[in-house]
């Protein structure tokens, strides 16, 4: 029985990816009888068929895709295994993939990318902005190498360590605050908030559920530091975490009552994922920033 070669599972999940061998071969850079070739002998090797190629899609068999799980989850260990191999630990090189939630970016990410930079110049930093769940999924695919979320509401295979906990509140335009707000009064402003599928947005929204209250939203944006221009130049609201308006001018917080509840900020990482130099590195940065900008610690109760 002939070896199974890595190229053989890179081949089967690119023609999986794209639907026919067309695609995958144009890809792949490679012909596509050559393709078909490779995919056959990894067939042969395995003793069943893994392709379906009865319909215009090619899709995988039962045991097609029982072997296509196997073949990304050993992918993303060699790749892993790579990243071991290439650590350096006095971190003159390497890489670090991070993704955030967007309210972070609007307080936390700049002076965390300045310190790691000044400390660590031959990091190659990525940065990536998303949802929580997506942030999850990139973890597990190994695509990321950490994230800055909330806890609670799990994605299985991604551990959340708390971090402090963070307040939202609402803000305003300089010189449109007052207060304290009602729900419903702040439900009556015409609103700036972040789009549906983002963990802050379902948060709020929540809120104004409680409240019996339904709120005025007239722009949605992905974008935390979007909403503070937008606030800025007057005329809308938004609800933000409170240390975001920290020393930005043209911002005011306004009181609302009863306040919307805390959450959990946490770092977010693969659960046995491999932590490289880099990752510890920013784990260290990240805790030293949690401290010196003063955010609030996590009590027993928040973790």
């Amino acid at each position: 029985m002939a070896p199974v070669e890595l190229r053989h599972l890179r081949y089967l999940l690119a023609v999986v990816e794209h639907g026919t061998f067309t695609r995958a071969a144009e890809a792949l850079h490679v012909s596509q009888p050559t393709l078909s070739q490779q995919i056959r002998a990894l067939e042969r090797t395995v003793g069943l068929p893994l392709l379906d190629r009865a319909g215009r899609t090619v899709r995988p068999t039962d045991a097609g895709q029982v072997y296509v799980d196997h073949a990304r989850r050993a992918l993303r260990e060699l790749a892993a295994a790579d990243r071991a191999v290439q650590d350096v630990r006095d971190l003159s090189r390497g890489q670090l993939r991070l993704g955030v939630t967007p309210t972070f970016t609007a307080y936390l990410v700049g002076p965390l990318v300045a310190a790691l930079h000044a400390r660590h110049p031959g990091l190659a930093l990525t940065v990536r902005e998303g949802t929580q769940e997506r942030i999850g999924e990139a973890l597990i695919a190994d695509e990321l190498d950490a994230g800055i979320g909330f806890t609670g509401d799990p994605v299985p295979g991604v551990e959340a360590a708390p971090l402090f906990v963070e307040s939202l509140g609402v803000v305003a335009g300089a010189g449109e605050g007052s207060g304290p707000l009602s729900a419903a009064e702040l439900a009556g402003r015409d609103l700036a908030l972040l789009a549906g599928d983002f963990a802050t947005r379902a948060r709020i929204d929540a809120y104004f559920t409680e409240q019996g209250a339904t709120p005025r939203v007239v722009v949605e944006v992905d974008s935390a530091l979007a909403l503070l221009e937008i606030v800025r130049a007057g005329g809308l609201t938004a609800v933000l975490p409170d240390a975001v308006t920290l020393d930005r001018p043209g911002l005011t917080q306004v009181p609302l009552s009863p306040p919307l509840p805390p959450r959990t900020a946490a770092l977010l990482t693969r659960t046995g994922a491999y932590r490289s130099a880099a990752v510890h590195a920013f784990v260290a940065l990240l805790r030293a920033q949690v401290r010196e900008r003063g955010l609030p610690p996590v009590g027993p109760r928040e973790e």
